[in-house]
C-alpha cells in the first residue's frame, strides 16, 4: 500500500513539474532573417515576431528596454518597439534566444534578376581594393530562393546568414549591394544592410503577388499551359539516373566539347545530358577540387561521380564549383552535366576553361563526351528573353510569395530593383507588372511612400552602325514609364556601364554610385537634382526638331565632352537615320540634311546605345527616349 501511494505520489509530481516546465521547453522560433549581425532600420518602428507553442509568454528585451506578448492561437506572435536612431552594436534577446551584434541604420531591399547575383568575386580584377575590405558597419543577407507557386510561405529557407564586408566574408557578398553599402557608408556614416532577394533569370511576374496578377488574364493562360506542360514531361535521365558512376552509356553518341548544340546537328528544345569518363592521379583522390565548366547555355547541373556539384539556371555566368573532399578516388572518374539547352545557341560555349583542378594536378575537360536526350521542350531564341525563361519563374507569384512575402515585417529605407531582361521581348506589358510590383510590395511593407529605385537595363548585345528598333529600348520605355507615373521612384540609367558581351556587366560601382543619388534625394531628402535629362515636349521648327527636358538642373551636356551621339531622326515615312544635335541650353537641337521634314527623334534607342552621352551637369545620363509612337 505504502509503495503504491509512495508511486503515485511521484507520477503525480513528474506531471506538474512537467507541465510547469513545458513553456520554457516549448522555445520560441525566430524568423531566419532576425539573426545575429541583422541591421534593423533607424527611424521607424520595429516589428520583432516568431512563432511559439500558444499562450507562450514571450519577452523581448533590446538597448534596455522590455517588451512583453504572448503567442496567439495559431502560435504566432509580434512586438512593435519605437523608433530608434542609428547605432549599436546591440543584443536583441528574445527569452532564452540571444541576437547578437545588432546594428541600427538603412536597409535595402534588393531584388530583380542576376545582376542583383553578380558575385563579388568576379569583381577582383577590376577592384582589387575589395580583396582589403574591413567595413564591419555594412552587412548584407542574401535570401535562399524559395519558389513557391500557390503558397504564401511564413518564413525564408535555412542556409543563410549576414555578412559584414571585412576580407574574411566579403567574398560572400553581392557586387551591386557591397558598392552601394560602402558607397552609402562613406556618404552617411550611417550602418548599411542589404538585404537580397534576387533569382537570376527571374521574370518580373514571379514577384508580384498572385492578386494583382489576376488583372492579367494572359498570364493565367500561360500558367495554365506551364503547369500541363510541366506534368507531360519526363526527363528520362532523372528517371534512369545517367548522373550515376556505374550508370552505363555505351550506346550514347559522341560529340566533341566545347561546342554549339547547332554546329553539332542538334536542335535546341531540350533536356541533354552528357557524360565524360576521365583518369583521377592518386594526388588528387580523395581531396577538394575544383572543376570547371566554362560557361554552358542555358541552366545546368553538373555532377562527379553521382554527386550534385553544383547548378545554374540561366546561361550568364562563369560556371566554377567545389568538388567536396570524398568525391574523387584514383583511376575511372564520371563527370555528367545535366543542361537545359532552350536557345538557339545552346550548349557547351567555346573559349572557356574546362578542366578539373586540384592542388598538384589538373584534369582536361575537352574533347569527346558521350550524350543523349532526356526530354523535349520548347525552343527559344539566341539571346533574347526567351533565353532566361524557367518554368515556374514565369508563371506568376511564385518568388513573391516565397522570398518577399515573409519579408514583409522586416523594415525596410526602401526598394534597389534591377529587373527586366526576362520581359524584353513583352516590353508593351512591363510597366503594369511593375506599377502593379511597386503598390503591391508598398502594402505589404505598410509605407505607401516606400522609395523604390528602379535600376534601367544596360547597353548589352551588337551595336550597330544604323538606327535600330530593339527590344530592351522599349523594356527602357516600359521603365521610364513607371519612374514618370508611380510617385517616389527613381530610375538609375546606366546605359554606358554594360559590356557589349556580358549580360552581367562588372562596372557595378558607377551603378551603385548613380543608385546613391537616388536614394539621397528620395530617402534623404537632399535638394540635390538626382535624376538625368527626362525627355518632356518637342517643337518642329522647320527642317529640324527642338526638344525640351525636365530634371535638366543646371543645363545639359555630354557625358564625354565631345559632340552629341546617338539620335536619330525621321519624316512621315517612318525611316529613322543619323542626326545632327546641339545643345541650346535646356534644349537639344536637332536635324539631319536628309529629312527635310522632320516629325520623330529618337535617341539612344538600340539594345546597345554605345556612344549615347546625353547628361546632365550632375552627370546622370539622360534617359533613351522616342517622340513617336510607332
Amino acid at each position: 500500500m505504502g509503495n503504491k501511494l509512495s508511486t503515485t505520489l511521484l507520477l503525480a509530481l513528474c506531471m506538474m513539474l512537467c507541465g510547469s516546465a513545458r513553456p520554457a521547453m516549448a522555445g520560441v522560433r525566430l524568423p531566419k532573417v532576425i539573426s545575429d549581425c541583422m541591421v534593423l532600420q533607424r527611424d521607424r518602428e520595429l516589428m520583432i515576431w516568431g512563432w511559439a507553442d500558444p499562450g507562450e509568454k514571450v519577452t523581448v528585451r533590446f538597448d534596455g528596454k522590455h517588451y512583453f506578448t504572448e503567442a496567439s492561437s495559431e502560435g504566432d506572435w509580434c512586438v512593435t518597439m519605437p523608433p530608434h536612431e542609428a547605432g549599436g552594436p546591440y543584443l536583441l534577446e528574445v527569452n532564452e534566444i540571444a541576437v547578437r551584434d545588432v546594428l541600427v541604420g538603412d536597409v535595402w531591399l534588393l531584388s530583380g534578376q542576376s545582376n542583383q547575383e553578380t558575385p563579388v568575386e568576379r569583381l577582383l580584377d577590376r577592384y582589387p581594393e575589395i580583396n582589403f575590405s574591413n567595413n564591419h558597419m555594412v552587412r548584407m543577407y542574401k535570401v535562399p530562393t524559395q519558389d513557391s507557386p500557390g503558397q504564401l510561405k511564413e518564413d525564408i529557407p535555412a542556409g543563410e546568414r549576414w555578412h559584414s564586408a571585412v576580407a574574411s566574408d566579403v567574398l560572400n557578398w553581392k557586387a551591386l549591394a557591397y558598392w552601394y553599402a560602402m558607397l552609402a557608408y562613406e556618404q552617411t556614416g550611417v550602418p548599411q544592410g542589404m538585404l537580397v532577394s534576387s533569382l537570376g533569370g527571374s521574370a518580373i511576374e514571379s514577384w508580384v503577388c498572385e492578386e494583382r496578377l489576376m488583372k492579367f488574364p494572359a498570364l493565367a493562360a500561360r500558367k495554365a499551359a506551364a503547369d500541363s506542360a510541366r506534368l507531360a514531361s519526363t526527363d528520362l535521365g532523372r528517371t534512369e539516373g545517367w548522373q550515376e558512376e556505374d550508370f552505363d552509356d555505351s550506346s550514347w553518341k559522341t560529340i566533341d566539347n566545347p561546342t554549339y548544340l547547332s554546329d553539332a546537328g542538334l536542335e535546341p528544345g531540350v533536356v541533354i545530358w552528357y557524360r565524360k569518363t576521365i583518369d583521377i592521379p592518386e594526388s588528387m583522390a580523395g581531396r577538394h577540387a575544383k572543376i570547371y565548366m566554362g560557361r554552358l547555355v542555358d541552366g545546368d547541373e553538373v555532377y562527379v561521380n553521382g554527386t550534385l556539384v553544383g547548378s545554374t539556371g540561366y546561361f550568364g555566368p562563369p560556371r566554377k564549383y567545389d568538388v567536396p573532399a570524398g568525391v574523387l578516388h584514383e583511376g575511372r572518374n564520371v563527370v555528367a552535366v545535366r543542361l537545359a539547352a532552350n536557345a538557339s545557341d545552346a550548349g557547351f560555349v567555346p573559349d572557356k576553361p574546362y578542366r578539373l583542378a586540384g592542388d598538384e594536378a589538373s584534369v582536361d575537360l575537352t574533347g569527346e563526351w558521350k550524350y543523349n536526350i532526356g526530354m523535349r521542350t520548347r525552343p527559344t531564341q539566341g539571346f533574347g528573353p526567351g533565353a532566361f525563361r524557367r518554368t515556374p519563374s514565369f508563371t506568376g507569384a511564385g518568388l513573391y510569395n516565397g522570398m518577399i512575402w515573409p519579408l514583409r515585417n522586416y523594415a525596410v529605407a526602401g526598394v534597389i530593383w534591377y529587373q527586366g531582361e526576362s520581359n524584353a521581348g513583352a516590353a508593351d506589358i512591363y510597366d503594369d507588372y511593375l506599377e502593379e510590383l511597386i503598390y503591391g510590395w508598398r502594402e505589404d511593407f505598410g509605407d505607401e511612400h516606400l522609395p523604390f529605385v528602379i535600376c534601367q537595363l544596360p547597353n548589352y548585345m551588337e551595336a550597330y552602325d544604323h538606327p535600330v528598333d530593339e527590344s530592351w529600348a522599349r523594356l527602357r520605355e516600359a521603365q521610364l514609364k513607371v519612374y514618370r507615373e508611380v510617385p517616389f521612384t527613381y530610375l538609375a540609367t546606366s546605359y554606358d556601364t554594360g559590356e557589349w558581351n556580358d549580360i552581367h556587366p562588372l562596372n557595378k560601382k558607377d551603378m551603385a554610385a548613380t543608385i546613391l543619388l537616388g536614394t539621397r534625394q528620395l530617402y534623404g531628402g537632399e535638394d540635390i537634382v538626382a535624376m538625368g535629362p527626362v525627355y518632356r515636349d518637342m517643337e518642329i521648327d522647320g527642317n529640324r526638331i527642338i526638344l525640351r527636358f525636365d530634371e535638366a538642373g543646371s543645363g545639359l551636356r555630354t557625358k564625354d565632352g565631345g559632340p552629341l551621339k546617338h539620335f536619330a531622326i525621321a519624316g512621315e515615312d517612318g525611316r529613322f537615320v543619323w542626326a545632327d544635335a546641339v545643345i541650346r541650353g535646356k534644349t537639344v537641337v536637332v536635324s539631319s540634311p536628309e529629312v527635310e521634314h522632320p516629325v520623330a527623334v529618337r535617341y539612344a534607342w538600340a539594345n546597345n546605345p554605345e556612344g549615347a552621352n546625353l547628361c546632365g551637369r550632375n552627370g546622370v545620363l539622360a534617359s533613351p527616349f522616342r517622340t513617336d509612337d510607332w
